[in-house]
C-alpha cells in the first residue's frame, strides 16, 4: 500500500481526493495548517471511508515544520501538493501574500521530496496559466500568456518549478490544470466550505438561495460572449479527484512519457455565468436574488477546456454534468444549513 502525501487535505479538493484515494487502495496523511480551511472536514472523510487521516497542522513556508513530517514519514511515495491561497481578487489585492504563500511552501515540499527520495509528485495547477487565451478550447500545447492575477501567476511560477525540478531528476511529475472545480461528493459528508464570503460562483449561489447572502453579485454584463458575462468550464469535484488517483497510478507505473507530464483538467464545455445560474434555478425551484455589479479585475474573459489528453493517456472520464454539479452542490448547502 503506498503512502501519499496531501498537502492541503483539508481543504475542498484535497478532501475529495483523500477519499478517491482510499478507496482505490492508498495509504493517505495530510498536512493542512487549517488557515484555509476547516479541521471538522477530516470527519466527514471518516464518514465516507471508515478510515480516520492524520493530519498535521503545519505551515508549510515553515520548512523546519515541513521537514518534520517528513523524518516521522520516511516512507512516502508520492505527493500530492494543493496547499495554496486561491482567491484571484484577494491575489489582486495582496500579491506579496500570495507570492510568499504559494511559492514558499512549495519550494519547502519540492525541498523535502529531495532530501527524501519521494519519487512522485502531482501539483494542483489551474487553467488561470493560460491568462486570456486568444480561442478556446485550450489545450496543454496552447500558449501561456501573461497571468491576468497573482494567483495565476503563482501557478505559473509553480509549474515551471515543478518541471525544473523533475528535469533535474528529483521526481516524476505531473500538472494538473484544473478548470472551475464544483459540487460535492454525493454521500454529502464533505463540499466546499468557503471561509467568509465566497470568491467562487457555486458557493455564492448556493449561499444566495439557501439565505446565508441576502443577494449575489454578476461581475460584468458586457463582455464579448453570447450574455455578456464570463465563459468557464465547470467540472465536479469529485472528477477532479479522480484524476489524481489516475496520475499516480500513472507515474507509479512509470507509464509517463516525460519527466513532467501536463494535463487538462476540464469539462470541455465552456457555460457563461448566467446559464450556471439558470441551471442551478432548475435544479433547485428557487429564483435566485442577484445583480449585475462591474467587471472584477483579474477575471479571464473565456475559457473551456480541451480535455481529450487527460482521456487519452489517463483514461480520465468525466461523469456529472452540469445539473448534477449543481444538485450535488445544493444538496451540500442544504445539508450545512441543517447542521445549525
Amino acid at each position: 500500500m503506498q503512502k501519499i502525501l496531501v498537502t492541503g487535505g483539508c481543504g475542498y479538493i484535497g478532501s475529495h481526493t483523500i477519499v478517491d484515494l482510499i478507496e482505490n487502495g492508498y495509504d493517505v496523511i495530510s498536512i493542512d495548517n487549517n488557515s484555509r480551511s476547516n479541521p471538522e472536514i477530516m470527519q466527514g472523510i471518516a464518514a465516507i471511508t471508515g478510515k480516520s487521516i492524520k493530519n498535521y497542522k503545519v505551515d508549510l513556508c515553515n520548512f523546519e515544520e515541513t521537514q518534520a513530517v517528513f523524518q516521522e514519514n520516511t516512507d512516502i511515495d508520492g505527493v500530492i501538493h494543493f496547499a495554496a491561497f486561491k482567491a484571484v481578487g484577494e491575489s489582486v489585492e495582496n500579491p506579496l501574500l500570495y507570492f510568499n504563500n504559494n511559492i514558499v511552501s512549495l519550494i519547502n515540499i519540492v525541498k523535502c521530496c529531495d532530501i527524501f527520495s519521494v519519487p512522485h509528485f502531482v501539483f494542483s495547477s489551474s487553467c488561470t496559466v493560460y491568462g486570456n487565451p486568444d480561442e478556446s478550447p485550450v489545450t496543454e500545447n496552447t500558449q501561456l500568456k501573461k497571468a491576468t492575477s497573482p494567483y495565476g501567476y503563482t501557478k505559473q511560477v509553480g509549474e515551471e518549478i515543478v518541471e525544473q525540478s523533475a528535469a533535474a531528476g528529483i521526481f516524476n511529475a505531473t500538472l494538473l490544470r484544473y478548470f472551475n472545480p464544483v459540487g460535492a461528493h454525493p454521500k454529502g459528508h464533505i463540499g466546499e466550505l468557503p471561509i467568509g464570503k465566497p470568491a467562487n460562483l457555486v458557493p455564492a449561489i448556493t449561499q444566495t438561495a439557501i439565505g446565508k447572502l441576502p443577494q449575489m453579485q454578476v461581475f460584468g454584463n458586457d463582455y464579448p460572449t453570447k450574455d455578456g458575462s464570463c465563459v468557464r468550464d465547470y467540472i465536479h469535484v469529485c472528477d477532479i479527484a479522480h484524476a489524481h488517483t489516475l496520475a499516480l497510478h500513472r507515474l507509479s507505473k512509470n507509464k509517463q512519457e516525460e519527466a513532467c507530464e501536463v494535463f487538462n483538467l476540464g469539462s470541455g464545455n465552456g457555460y457563461t455565468v448566467f446559464e450556471v445560474i439558470d441551471t442551478f434555478e432548475k435544479i433547485s425551484q428557487t429564483k435566485l436574488n442577484f445583480s449585475v455589479a462591474a467587471r472584477r479585475p483579474g477575471d479571464v474573459i473565456t475559457i473551456f477546456a480541451n480535455n481529450e489528453k487527460a482521456q487519452e493517456k489517463l483514461s480520465w472520464h468525466p461523469r456529472f454534468n452540469l445539473e448534477e454539479m449543481m444538485q450535488t452542490a445544493w444538496n451540500w448547502e442544504k445539508q450545512l444549513d441543517n447542521l445549525k
